[in-house]
């Protein structure tokens, strides 16, 4: 039965009946599962409304006009942690529910992050409510019926936008039913757990936005610009002074006015006149992507330069005054989560908050409230952490035990006799096995950690040449060289790799064990030379889903700590606000900054042990008046 909340007094409907809130309220309080939903006027939570709340299960269902009717009453069954709310896409529905009815929902199960955990890795799989309806129940939604709330503007709902919104209710009881079972055969029950719990904290970062300071961003916008006009001076120059450029330098018109004279008239933004300028240095050159241009920046100085140039151009256009449309209505910018990636990973966007340069410039441009401050906190080398616990590999674990460098220890075994013998008078490795300033140690030090770090991405001898500037066979020779001090390390990657190539799936670590799967994998594949590009495809990414799974699982459990813990101790103190990779950011009152440090610290820890129980990965939390990596 479809029951219908409004300021009408009469409908003519079998299939609807008008009620009352306190009917609702009534019958939710005695259920434990219920499904809900939400119409808006659009997307933005800070200025759109939402105009209708739907809620209930598949015997009844309550539809709401929230232009009219508050739902106030309801507080309660939303905000219990002993009913189970199914949304779909819980994460749009939270911010609507909590802005226009400052209600925080809690015990989410969200359909479409249960979707992504049970086909994590099936791109053109398809989540949306639409996909999950026809998937499980075989119904088409009528998305004409959807786009009629959009302008309303007051008009009472019709018939069929009463029942489209009841509808969607039961959809979501009936698709939790089916996924229930997938979750225990896959043996996803935890990680499903820990993505519904976690979704209430990825809803309250977008919800709580972060401040920005628009004249220090614009000064550090311009600050780019003029340097990316500098730079193309430099370009000229460099132009001017290489022989085989010489027919580029034309005379050019210049302004009178202008503080700085061209030797050319190239157009640097112009891709097409810039790869012209290159064919003459490499005439095989297709064009002037960075993954072209970047193998070659050691040998030819200009190419450096306009690498540097479209960095710098990108910066000002990228975060100009373009980047202050994506500050909303209450002037904060508040990105967008996807929460599961193929790795477990998240990823942002309007804006891309993890795409913000990580040297400060721009993220000193977000700040605090007055009398707040931020605290973050971020793993000291999580996934190198992770490598070394997965492998047991005895440097790794030792040289984290004792605090040493890891990336140095590494590369005085890689490299023997060269790293001992470049050792400069004073050098504190050679002491204290601490990171030193020995240029030739800088050197090698460099090349391994790329290595280090490029096991967690499935880096190959290529993407080493390539990075390192180096022949393809020096790379290969350099990763024989550390493979050979690290075994252990080559097996367990080669296990995943394996693993990954013979069952079409890989997992995280444990409690959690998200799985990967391979969507182009077949049982014949394996031993079929002829898909060996296919299996190089899944080996590479069966060695990495692994690393960084297990990194990202550890991170949305340390949120669900850290949330919960200011929930209960912190809701008038400490507001969670961003978090990038393995980093968490939070602001709090300045008096309890030091209190609240060390507590987000133990959080941190304790959720990393729940993953590497060895306790050595250990959490750096840092205090600042604005945003900092």
């Amino acid at each position: 039965m479809i029951h219908y909340i409004s300021n009408q007094t009469s409908i003519q409907s079998n299939r609807i009946k008008l009620s009352t809130i306190d009917d609702a309220v009534q019958y939710c309080k005695s259920k434990t599962v219920l499904g809900v939903d939400t119409e808006t006027e659009g997307f933005d939570f800070t200025c759109k409304k939402m105009i209708m709340f739907q809620i209930g299960d598949n015997e009844q269902q309550f539809v709401i006009d929230t232009r009219c009717v508050s739902i106030e009453p309801l507080r309660e069954i939303l905000e219990s942690e002993d009913i189970i709310k199914i949304f779909h896409n819980a994460k749009f529905d939270y911010k609507f529910i909590k802005r226009w009815g400052n209600i925080c929902c809690k015990n989410i199960y969200d359909t479409f992050l249960t979707e992504k955990v049970l086909h994590c890795g099936k791109q053109d799989y398809g989540f949306s409510l639409a996909k999950v309806c026809k998937r499980y129940l075989n119904v088409d939604l009528d998305k004409e019926e959807r786009n009629k709330f959009i302008n309303l503007q007051g008009l009472p709902y019709t018939h069929n936008q009463i029942v489209y919104g009841a509808k969607d209710v039961t959809f979501l009881i009936q698709i939790r039913e089916k996924q229930i079972p997938l979750l225990d055969l896959h043996k996803l029950v935890q990680v499903s757990e820990l993505e519904n719990r976690v979704v209430r904290v990825f809803s309250e970062i977008e919800y709580e936005g972060l401040n920005i300071n628009k004249d220090k961003w614009v000064e550090m916008a311009n600050k780019n610009q003029e340097l990316a006009e500098n730079m193309q001076i430099t370009l000229d120059s460099s132009v001017a002074e290489n022989n085989k450029l010489k027919q580029f330098i034309q005379p050019v018109q210049q302004d009178l006015f202008a503080p700085t004279l061209r030797k050319t008239n190239i157009n640097w933004s112009s891709p097409k006149q810039v790869l012209e300028v290159f064919q003459t240095l490499i005439p095989k050159l297709e064009d002037v992507n960075g993954k072209n241009l970047y193998k070659h920046k050691y040998k030819f100085s200009i190419i450096k330069e306009y690498i540097r140039y479209k960095e710098l151009t990108k910066l000002s256009n990228a975060y100009g005054s373009k980047f202050f449309k994506y500050v909303n209505s209450d002037n904060k910018v508040h990105t967008n989560f996807q929460q599961i990636l193929d790795t477990g990973r998240v990823s942002s966007s309007s804006p891309n908050m993890q795409q913000i340069p990580s040297d400060n410039t721009f993220r000193n441009c977000f700040y605090a409230p007055e009398d707040w401050v931020f605290v973050s906190s971020d793993y000291s080398s999580q996934e190198l952490n992770v490598i070394a616990y997965g492998s047991n590999d005895p440097v790794f674990l030792r040289a984290l035990e004792n605090g040493e460098d890891l990336h140095s220890v590494c590369a005085e075994l890689v490299f023997q006799n060269e790293w001992i013998d470049n050792a400069e008078s004073g050098c504190v490795y050679i002491s204290h096995k601490q990171k030193c300033s020995c240029p030739k140690h800088k050197e090698l030090r460099t090349k391994v950690k790329t290595i280090n770090f490029g096991l967690a991405y499935g880096m190959g001898p290529n993407k080493l040449s390539d990075t390192l500037q180096i022949s393809l066979q020096e790379a290969k020779d350099l990763i024989k060289k550390y493979f050979t001090a690290f075994p252990s390390i080559e097996s367990f990657l080669n296990d995943l790799g394996e693993k990954g190539k013979r069952t079409g799936s890989i997992r995280t670590f444990p409690p959690f064990n998200r799985v990967r799967w391979f969507e182009n994998w077949t049982a014949k594949m394996y031993n079929n030379r002829d898909n060996f590009m296919e299996l190089g495809s899944i080996e590479r990414a069966s060695k990495n889903t692994p690393i960084q799974g297990s990194s990202a699982d550890m991170t949305k459990l340390a949120l669900y700590y850290i949330y919960n813990e200011i929930e209960k101790n912190y809701s008038d103190t400490v507001k969670i606000v961003m978090t990038v990779h393995d980093q968490i950011d939070t602001i709090c009152k300045q008096e309890i900054a030091e209190e609240w440090k060390e507590r987000m610290t133990e959080l941190m820890e304790k959720a990393a042990n729940v993953i590497i129980p060895n306790k050595l990965l250990k959490a750096d939390t840092n205090i600042s008046k604005t945003w900092e990596k």
